[in-house]
């Protein structure tokens, strides 16, 4: 027999929105998968997840819906939702915030912070988790994707670093030659998104920010702390500090330990067993490493 979520995305969202409708029509199902399925069925989300499949190869519809993703308040240039999602434990004292598709179009970002909530559900740790697997959907969903935001803004040039003015705009000018990707913005924070991620610092306080990018198949670290030789494949290729970038800003000027990991490719995230070993990589890392 075919497997269901082997189906059309068109037929799988159909029989999703036909369960939907019999639950609310009193059809008989157990409590806790009806309740599931009212938290995951939002139309919002739905849609999200419908339209993630659809762009990224490695993200399913099933997956989407079982991360349980809830958007945040704060809205982006053209007024789409951020979804975040946390994933604690009795026992969690460390705090890490995991970031991706800062770069919309570094797609296979997103779908490594989609797995990874999975993991973390799965895994039993002493770690606080607050996942933003997409934190730039207008480059996500623009056509094609693009890395900066819906203002031409890199979002990882618009952090607050010192000297920004000055520093980031010649870098820009001299560094990149005016690189319209890479333009940092007209003043640090002046974008929605990175206005949003600099909210989550100050309100989670996270102990380590786990920042996920693509192609470049290697692992950077910026902050205190020893950094961790790899995770999975990645090895430890420390790349230096750009003005307005997120390492700079967190790891460098915050004091807040920040990986970023550049997957090898843009468009598909590792697969299985390397996700599960870049994870388990990390958590001994973690234990060895981030102390509260």
């Amino acid at each position: 027999m075919r497997d269901v979520w082997q189906l059309p995305l068109r037929i799988l969202s159909s029989l999703y929105l036909l369960c939907t409708w019999s639950a609310g029509a009193g059809a008989a199902s157990p409590p806790q998968a009806e309740l599931h399925l009212r938290r995951a069925a939002a139309p919002d989300t739905t849609r999200l997840c419908s339209d993630w499949a659809h762009k990224i190869p490695t993200v399913t519809v099933a997956a989407c819906m079982a991360a349980d993703l809830q958007a945040a308040p704060q809205r982006t240039v053209q007024g789409r939702s951020i979804y975040t999602r946390d994933v604690t434990s009795p026992d969690a004292r460390v705090r890490v915030l995991v970031v991706g598709a800062m770069h919309g179009d570094e797609l296979s970002s997103s779908a490594l912070a989609l797995q990874w909530i999975a993991q973390a559900q799965d895994t039993g740790s002493n770690v606080q988790w607050r996942f933003i697997p997409m934190l730039n959907p207008d480059g996500v969903f623009a056509k094609p994707s693009r890395r900066t935001n819906a203002n031409g803004v890199d979002l990882n040039r618009n952090f607050p670093t010192p000297n920004w003015k000055r520093e980031a705009a010649y870098y820009w000018e001299q560094r990149t030659r005016r690189d319209p990707r890479r333009w940092p913005g007209p003043q640090p924070l002046s974008e929605p998104e990175s206005r949003y991620l600099n909210a989550q610092m100050r309100a989670f306080k996270p102990h380590l920010i786990v920042s996920i990018h693509a192609p470049y198949g290697l692992l950077d670290y910026d902050g205190p702390s020893t950094p961790p030789p790899k995770l999975g494949r990645l090895y430890l290729d420390q790349v230096g500090i750009f003005p307005g970038s997120l390492g700079n800003f967190g790891g460098i000027q915050e004091g807040m330990p920040v990986v970023t990991i550049e997957l090898p490719s843009a468009t598909h995230a590792p697969g299985e067993a390397e996700t599960r070993q870049m994870w388990i990589d990390l958590l001994r890392w973690i234990a060895q490493h981030i102390k509260v």
